[in-house]
């Protein structure tokens, strides 16, 4: 199944596309641990520092293999995380470019990148309700993190399923790109291209303050918590050289 997921590096960010179009990028568990292996191998490499997730249209991802829904039990629903899981936890910044439905198991992972934008046919649909199963995954916490409880429970329990606008409009979705899906995941490629060229540790380490400034409760706290950090960047030959220059450029200015 190493086709199951494509890998694609466009300078410093890898696009990872799931690849099954027939079946609408459905996860199997081959292809759940193929994502999950693909962004190990991102972070294991000094070359990437970003992350693109898409799916070959005509959608982003149909949620679950419902064949391999019916036949697990916790072990094997475990397997089907394991791909947005993966995404979710990466320690580099992710994007999800949705062009196309995001379905139960496919709206995790869109829920699971730091940012998502959309093309014009993208759908954000929980249907966990629908399929007669409980959502699973962590759907309900992270869709609430993201819209917040009354559009979380409209999504999840009154199937209001939004579309490209409307998840701009919700904060679900960062952006919308008009045109081809080529377009949606050249967009979503210049989106991360700042990070991808910033000091590789120092976003990393950017991504982890934000996650751990957004679950503390203050700003004081907020602002202990980075100076540590802060200090730290500035000890980093990358800091030095940038002082140096803006150093030089006042020099040559007076």
């Amino acid at each position: 199944m190493d086709n199951a997921v494509l890998l694609e590096r466009r300078d410093g960010v890898a696009v990872l596309t799931l690849n099954d179009p027939e079946r609408r990028n459905a996860l199997t568990l081959a292809g759940s641990a193929r994502l999950a292996d693909l962004v190990r191998q991102c972070e294991e490499d000094p070359e990437v520092s970003a992350i693109v997730v898409t799916g070959a249209p005509p959608a982003f991802c149909a949620g679950a293999d419902l064949t391999v829904l019916g036949e697990s039990k916790a072990e094997g629903l475990r397997g089907i995380y394991a791909g947005f899981l993966a995404v979710a936890n990466s320690s580099l910044p992710t994007v999800a470019a949705v062009g196309g439905a995001a379905v139960g198991a496919g709206l995790n992972l869109a829920l699971a990148a730091d940012v998502r934008i959309s093309g014009p046919r993208a759908r954000y649909d929980a249907r966990f309700l629908q399929l007669g199963i409980h959502p699973g995954g962590g759907m309900t916490w992270m869709l609430q993190r993201v819209v917040g409880p009354q559009t979380a429970t409209a999504m999840t329990l009154f199937k209001q399923v939004p579309d490209a606008e409307e998840a701009r409009r919700l904060g679900l979705s960062f952006a919308t790109v008009d045109g081809d899906h080529d377009a949606l995941v050249a967009a979503a490629v210049e989106l991360a291209a700042p990070a991808a060229r910033g000091p590789r540790e120092l976003v990393k380490t950017i991504k982890r303050t934000l996650r751990a400034t957004s679950a503390m409760t203050g700003h004081a706290e907020a602002v202990d918590a980075e100076l540590v950090v802060q200090v730290e960047s500035m000890g980093t030959p990358e800091f030095a050289e940038l002082l140096a220059t803006m150093k030089a450029r006042i020099s040559g200015s007076s």
